[in-house]
Formats: structure tokens, C-alpha cells, sequence
């Protein structure tokens, strides 16, 4: 129910049903939409929340069931049609086009012959109004993740919907950015608007949502009031039984174990006029440890991660080392013989390819280091044993699919980050260095991802993870940085940290953002 208690039915699904061969993605899924309400869609990764949103925005036709909007039948065969009903929608993998810019990529989703300077002018009032500032003629390939998020829901927003559905919108915003976006969505509500809001980030269903629908595997398993319950009772209907408590066991004598990655004086001018400048990092991170990075989106998290996985080279071959051994001029795969393994934010594109199988991208990222393993003689791939590795990850990473070897873009976001995050954790690494490790995943599989990540530190790798989630790196941390304007500060152990200092941190209103000294060097 709404929060006034007396909207009408804006939404109705009755048995939607969609079928991919013999999975029944959605099983006669119920669900009811209130005017004014902000309603969750909860449940796993593989649940069938995907797939029902696509047939409520048009990307999906439904094998049966109906949907009524307004009171009146519809089928909605198109996003076109749905937008002209007045849905809208902002998905989890963004659909823009890199070489162009905020504006031009928001006038392609409108009907009207809109002069761009106009879209422009439009898009930074309600960007700056809904406190997600955009530089609207700023190129998309050189925006992070956060700030491409901010162009979807802008662009969303400028169609006026009546129904917004919003896919983990919070997943890539730091915690004052959501905030904004909380008091914008309290407002579209207080508007009359309605909004289906899928996220597995419990505590802020508990905050904002009216209502939530559950699902797993296929099926709604109950309707409730999340304000109502506990984050441990919600997970506990999204999977079916207690969700494990992610455990990070004491770490001695840190401080005398041997750096695995050392980064010295790493600095790198901008690429782009929109791209953010690196200023004298200087980071160890030593075996049995897991240090984490926060900071808001765009402050050049993504630069620092292309330097350190070798993606960009460095003039000077020691700016980084890896088991003591100079990488900066060497590219990926040298890093990766060197024991190192990377996992970048934006898995569909970047992490995997998206119309490769996941045996094939499995083979691309390990061809190297495994050649002994997945190439036999005269150059022949041994496909069995790349099939059995990828089962093997499967298995262990609880990846939902609906063939036994499908393409990547086949999957949901949460499944795909659980393959790609287990196709790494596979090699066992000396060195694992993480961009967003649990972004769109359920809690069941960011416990598991996060337990993970310790496990392998505590086995003697050194792990670095860059993560907006503040929790997240508080969870498994044994030291945090924040990065602010392209500069590091020196790391806190996690004893020393408070949400207050690093909050501070992350808005550069703190001083002293210094280079962390590198004993080893």
C-alpha cells in the first residue's frame, strides 16, 4: 500500500509466464502496483526478476498471462509501447553509446526533433535538481559506471513516466549520492508516481519501500511489508534458509608479511578531457591482507584500476610490482604470469565478452597462464578440460543458468559478477585486485563473494577491492583508503576507521591525502 494508504491500482500481473526452453523463468508470477507507492521485486539472482521487468517494459513478450494498466488490458510488445502506457525503466547494464554524449544519448530515447542544446539544458537542470550533477556534454566512454547511471535515470526521468522501474539503482552511487536519489524518489511518490524498485540492498528496501513482492526460482513466494521485517528475514524469503554471516578472522603480525603489490609514485595525466588525473599513489598491499578503496564514483578509481591490471603502462617499469617483481611496463597477461589476477566494474563488455560461451571467455582471460591445461599438442584447445573448469565454477559459484554453457550476455548481472569473480578466485591468485565485487548481487551471493575474497587473503594472497559499498569494505577489510580528485590517503586499519573519517575523506573535506610509505621500497 502506498504511503497515504489510498492509491488506486496503477499496475496488475495475473500468471505472467515466460518460458526459455525448459526453464520457466517466470511461473505464473502475481503482482500489484499501487499509485504512489514505491514497491520492492526482491529475491536471488536467477529468481526471475529480470525476466518479469522485461515483459513489463516490452523486451520480453510473455508465453501467457495478462497485464492490466489503468484498469484496461494491454500488450506491450515494444519499450515504445511501454513508454507511451508511461513506463519507464532504468536497467542494470546500460544501454548507451560510448562515443557519444550524455545529451545525444538521452535525445535517442526521445520521439521529438528536441535541439540538443535544449536536451542538454534540460538534462543538467533535473541532474543538478536531483543532486546526480552531469556534465551533459560529457562523452559516455569516458564516464564511470556511476556516471553512466546518472544519465539512465536522467533520461528516464525527462520521459515524465508514470511508473519508473528502477534495477539496482543504488549499486553504483556512494552512500550520499543514494541519499539524493532516496529524496528524489520520495518525492516522485509524494508526485503520484509509482516505482518498482529491485535492488538486494535490504536496508534501504526497509527504508523506502511500501510493499515488496519476493521471488525464487521463477515464483512469487509471498507478498509483505518490508518495514515490517528485519534484512535477515527478507533474505531469509529470498533464499529459502539463513543467510551466512561473512566472517573476517583476525589478521597477526600484517605488518612484517611480504608485499605482494606494491604501487610507487603512480601518476598519470588525464587520457581525456573528461578523464581524472592520478597524483603520486603509493599503496603496498602484503600477503594475508585485504585492503579496500572507497570513494565517490569518478574520482579516478577506474584510471588507478587501469594502471594496476595493465591496461595503461607506466614509463617506469617499478611504478608497480607484483611478487617483487616490476610490471609497470607490462601488459595483462605479463601480470597475470606473474600471479596476479583482475576483476574490472563493468562485467558485460569489459569483465566478459558478451556473445562468447562462458567456457570461451573462461579460455580468453586463462589461455596463458593455463596453456599447459587447456592446450594440448600442435595447439589444439582441450575443450573437455575448459568445460570441466567452467563447471567447476559454476558449481562453487551457484550460477544460475538456463543452458549448460551459455553466452554471457544470457545471464543475469548477479550471475555473470559470480562466474567472472569465480573464473579469478579459480587460479587462486597471489595477487587479486577487485573492482566492484558484489555490484548487483543478491545477499546470499555477496556473502559468499565477500567470504571468499577474505579466504583467499588469509591463504597468503594479497587482495585489493575497490568498492563504493561502504559496508562492504568495512565487512572485509583489514585497511581502508579512500580516493578524492585522483589522490590515495594513507590506508587506516580497519580498528581505526569510522564511517565519520572516511566519509570525510571521500568528500576531500578532510586534509591529507598523502602517498602511503612503502617500508619494502
Amino acid at each position: 500500500m502506498s504511503a497515504d494508504g489510498n492509491g488506486a491500482n496503477l499496475l496488475e500481473v495475473r500468471g505472467l509466464t515466460k518460458i526459455f526452453g525448459a526453464l520457466k523463468a517466470c511461473d505464473a508470477v502475481d503482482l500489484t502496483i499501487r499509485k504512489g507507492e514505491i514497491h520492492a521485486l526482491l529475491g536471488e539472482n536467477g529468481a526471475g526478476k529480470s525476466t518479469l521487468v522485461k515483459m513489463l517494459f516490452g523486451s520480453l513478450e510473455p508465453y501467457s498471462g495478462e497485464i492490466i494498466w489503468n484498469g484496461q488490458a494491454v500488450r506491450i510488445t515494444s519499450p515504445g509501447v511501454a513508454k507511451k502506457l508511461g513506463i519507464g525503466m532504468v536497467f542494470q547494464h546500460f544501454s548507451l553509446f560510448e562515443a557519444l554524449s550524455a545529451a545525444e544519448n538521452i535525445a535517442l530515447s526521445l520521439d521529438d526533433q528536441t535541439p540538443i542544446s535544449t536536451i542538454a539544458a534540460k538534462a543538467k537542470a533535473v541532474s543538478y535538481s536531483y543532486g546526480l550533477p552531469l556534465d551533459p556534454y560529457s562523452l559516455v566512454g569516458d564516464l564511470s559506471v556511476g556516471e553512466r547511471q546518472r544519465i539512465e535515470i536522467i533520461r528516464c526521468l525527462l520521459q515524465t513516466p508514470e511508473l519508473i522501474i528502477l534495477d539496482e539503482p543504488t549499486s553504483v552511487l556512494t552512500p550520499q549520492e543514494a541519499d539524493k536519489l532516496f529524496e528524489t524518489l520520495e518525492r516522485l511518490r509524494s508526485e503520484g508516481k509509482s516505482i518498482l524498485y529491485i535492488s538486494h540492498r535490504l536496508e534501504e528496501v526497509k527504508r523506502m519501500c511500501d510493499a515488496a513482492t519476493v521471488m525464487r526460482h521463477g515464483k512469487v513466494v509471498g507478498h509483505t511489508d518490508p518495514r515490517k521485517e528485519t534484512a535477515a528475514s527478507l533474505a531469509r524469503m529470498m533464499v529459502g534458509s539463513e543467510v551466512h554471516a561473512v566472517v573476517r578472522a583476525p589478521v597477526e603480525g600484517i605488518e612484517k608479511a611480504e608485499p605482494l603489490l606494491e604501487i610507487k609514485n603512480l601518476s598519470r595525466k588525464p587520457a581525456t578531457p573528461f578523464s581524472m588525473a592520478l597524483r603520486n599513489i603509493s599503496l603496498s598491499v602484503r600477503a594475508g591482507e585485504v585492503v579496500g578503496i572507497a570513494g565517490v564514483a569518478g574520482n579516478g578509481q577506474g584510471e588507478f584500476f587501469e594502471a594496476v591490471s595493465g591496461e595503461v603502462k607506466q614509463p617506469d617499469a617499478g611504478t608497480i610490482r607484483i611478487r617483487g617483481k616490476d610490471a609497470g611496463r607490462v601488459d595483462i597477461t605479463g601480470r597475470r604470469l606473474l600471479g596476479a589476477a583482475f576483476v574490472p566494474e563493468e562485467r558485460l563488455g569489459h569483465g566478459a565478452a558478451p556473445r562468447m560461451t562462458l567456457s570461451e571467455n573462461l579460455f580468453l582471460s586463462r589461455y596463458a597462464t593455463d596453456r599447459k591445461a587447456f592446450v594440448g599438442a600442435g595447439g589444439l584447445v582441450k575443450e573437455s578440460a575448459i568445460d570441466s573448469a567452467t563447471q567447476r565454477i559454476v558449481q562453487e559459484m551457484d550460477v544460475r543458468k538456463s543452458a549448460r554453457n551459455p553466452e554471457a550476455a544470457s545471464l543475469s548481472g548477479g550471475n555473470l559478477q559470480k562466474f567472472i569473480i569465480g573464473r579469478e578466485l579459480d587460479r587462486r591468485p597471489a595477487v587479486l585486485v577487485v573492482n566492484q565485487p558484489t555490484w548487483g548481487v543478491d545477499a546470499g551471493a555477496a556473502a559468499k563473494i565477500r567470504q571468499s575474497l577474505i579466504e583467499l587473503a588469509r591463504s597468503g594472497s594479497a587482495v585489493l577491492v575497490i568498492s563504493q559499498d561502504l559496508d562492504e569494505l568495512f565487512e572485509i577489510s583489514d585497511a581502508i583508503a579512500v580516493m578524492h580528485n585522483g589522490e590515495l590517503s594513507k590506508p587506516l586499519p580497519r580498528a581505526e576507521a569510522t564511517l565519520e573519517k572516511i566519509g570525510l575523506l571521500m568528500g576531500g573535506a578532510e586534509p591529507g591525502h598523502v602517498e602511503h610509505p612503502l617500508e619494502a621500497v
